[in-house]
């Protein structure tokens, strides 16, 4: 945690302040990242870098979760999605903020949902809903969401996920294409609807993969 913290203070200009709100705090300690972790690299799980979790995809670098989690400004009533659930670690640090709401979360390999729904079961995460699917095109019969986290970088953000952000919700993702410089981005709507989109920090994120990118 104290690499996080040290981290969070550099890139204070991301959050307006130099410090993790008490609730991503409390849910990055509570969450035991090793349980979400293949076995052989349980002993680098709390180091601040990412660490594959197999089929191509990564489990993210703590900072980066504690980042995208706080500026989604979530509420512990709250209705979020995220895309590409991994290892279901992300998943398990937003249940631990939206304590009295709900999770859902989408990973486009099936073998990982199975995997990530069975692990945060025995972990009692039952404010979380995994899904096996294509994530660009989000989760239409749960909509709206009060958050939606995209843990994979596309070259524009899927209009679908646009469409399913609750007036007032924010959207986090990276942006870019693969060899480019991506960016976190962060999207606001306002209560009449209108998108605002704000640059965050360059960053370096798996591909989102799907029909829609054929």
């Amino acid at each position: 945690m104290r690499a996080i913290h040290a981290d969070v203070a550099r890139n204070r200009q991301v959050l307006g302040r130099d410090h993790l709100s008490d609730s991503v705090a409390v849910a990055l300690a509570r969450v035991p990242r090793h349980e979400f972790v293949p076995p052989e690299l349980q002993g680098s799980s709390y180091a601040n870098h990412p660490l594959p979790i197999g089929h191509g995809q990564t489990i993210s670098q703590p900072t980066i979760v504690a980042l995208m989690t706080d500026i989604l400004a979530l509420g512990p009533e709250d209705k979020v999605l995220e895309i590409g659930t991994g290892s279901g670690y992300q998943a398990a640090v937003l249940s631990e903020v939206v304590t009295r709401g709900q999770v859902f979360t989408i990973e486009i390999v099936s073998s990982l949902a199975r995997a990530a729904r069975k692990r945060l079961k025995a972990l009692g995460y039952q404010n979380v809903s995994v899904h096996s699917g294509d994530g660009y095109l989000g989760l239409p019969e749960n909509a709206p969401f009060d958050g939606i986290m995209v843990t994979a970088a596309a070259e524009e953000i899927p209009a679908p996920l646009l469409e399913q952000l609750k007036p007032g919700g924010r959207l986090v993702m990276p942006v870019g294409g693969q060899g480019e410089t991506q960016w976190l981005t962060l999207v606001s709507k306002n209560l009449e609807g209108e998108i605002d989109r704000r640059v965050v920090l360059p960053v370096r994120f798996v591909p989102l993969t799907g029909d829609h990118t054929k």
